[in-house]
């Protein structure tokens, strides 16, 4: 079977979810292994190829495998993760620790689903882990960078965030009011944002790239 290797990590998440039944469905991928921290019922596809992992230590899970694209949909809320200390570590260290076990696979190309707002230098401790995360998969040094900033993800989670499902159904009428630089802001749909990722893998641009609100729509063809 011809066609590109591609590695995922957050697959059981929203917008991993609806990454994983896009990349089944396109042609140019031939085999996905995706990497996650518990079972899930994925779709039946023998192009999937799922492997629950400590994402301490990733890279045995990768042994033997050759990639090209590497997908990164990890993620939690401090609420969830019940602490700061557990919320940076599944949003910086093991995200750092899959994007350097995908490097060791030989992934030219990674997409990272971050937030709008993240930076380094913040603040606000969640834009800052966000920051970090970043900046930190940028010094791996992949041909191609391409990092995707999202508002309020929309859709259906397994798990209950009321304060985003609020935001969910607000967004309609705040999105009209986001103008100007504001759009980046902007609630989109997490299957958008999957098709983002699809669609910057598919450039073939090297270097770092950063896709907010109207790039990640243009991406997905939206």
């Amino acid at each position: 079977m011809n066609g590109k290797t591609t590695l995922v990590a957050g697959a059981t998440g929203l917008v991993g979810g609806h990454l994983i039944r896009q990349l089944i469905a396109d042609a140019s991928c031939s085999k996905i292994v995706a990497l996650t921290r518990r079972p899930f019922d994925e779709p039946s596809s023998s192009k999937l190829h799922v492997a629950v992992v400590d994402f301490d230590a990733p890279e045995g899970a990768l042994q033997g495998v050759a990639a090209e694209d590497a997908y990164c949909a990890l993620g939690t809320t401090i609420k969830v993760a019940g602490s700061q200390a557990t919320f940076r570590k599944v949003d910086h260290d093991y995200i750092v620790a899959f994007a350097r076990a995908a490097k060791a696979a030989g992934a030219k190309r990674f997409m990272l689903v971050s937030a709008i707002g993240a930076d380094p230098a913040s603040s606000i401790f969640y834009s800052r882990v966000k920051g970090e995360t970043e900046r930190d998969v940028e010094a791996i040094g992949f041909e191609a960078l391409h990092i995707f900033r999202p508002g309020i993800l929309l859709g259906e989670r397994a798990e209950r965030r009321p304060l985003e499902r609020i935001g969910m159904e607000l967004s309609p009428f705040l999105n009209a009011l986001m103008l100007g630089p504001a759009r980046a802001y902007r609630a989109i749909a997490a299957e958008t944002v999957a098709g983002a990722m699809r669609g910057a893998a598919a450039s073939n641009l090297d270097g770092r790239h950063i896709h907010a609100y109207d790039a990640m729509n243009r991406l997905a063809g939206v």
